[in-house]
């Protein structure tokens, strides 16, 4: 695979599951897991780990992944395939992201990926 998804990577981030939502790591090992997770192409997993994120606001609530864990996970769901639930997901993402310049490409982005979820089949 190369890069940063080595063999092994995701029993590496699991030893960060005390700290997951601890003050300073702010969201991010549960983010890199899901990362992690829909790098493997395993959609359900990730989106587990995002949902950790979307359930625990509290935790860092201007954090910057709490948004995109709205995103990532509406990619994890279209991975296997659970489009209401993928639509949800992108929904409340770009809910949160309505007032942002239009032009910033994770948006441009997102916006691309909804549309193609909503297209008739």
């Amino acid at each position: 695979m190369g890069g940063w998804l080595e063999p092994g990577v995701v029993a590496t981030l699991q030893h960060m599951l005390p700290v997951d939502l601890g003050r300073y790591a702010t969201f991010r090992p549960p983010y890199v897991r899901g990362l992690a997770y829909l790098a493997l192409k395993d959609g359900r997993a990730a989106a587990t780990e995002f949902q950790k994120i979307l359930d625990h606001r509290g935790v860092a609530p201007v954090s910057l992944l709490y948004p995109l864990a709205y995103l990532q996970q509406g990619r994890a769901w279209a991975l296997v395939g659970d489009i209401p639930k993928a639509r949800a997901a992108y929904e409340s993402f770009l809910t949160l992201w309505k007032d942002a310049d239009s032009d910033v490409p994770i948006l441009e982005e997102a916006k691309r990926e909804y549309a193609r979820l909503t297209l008739p089949s």
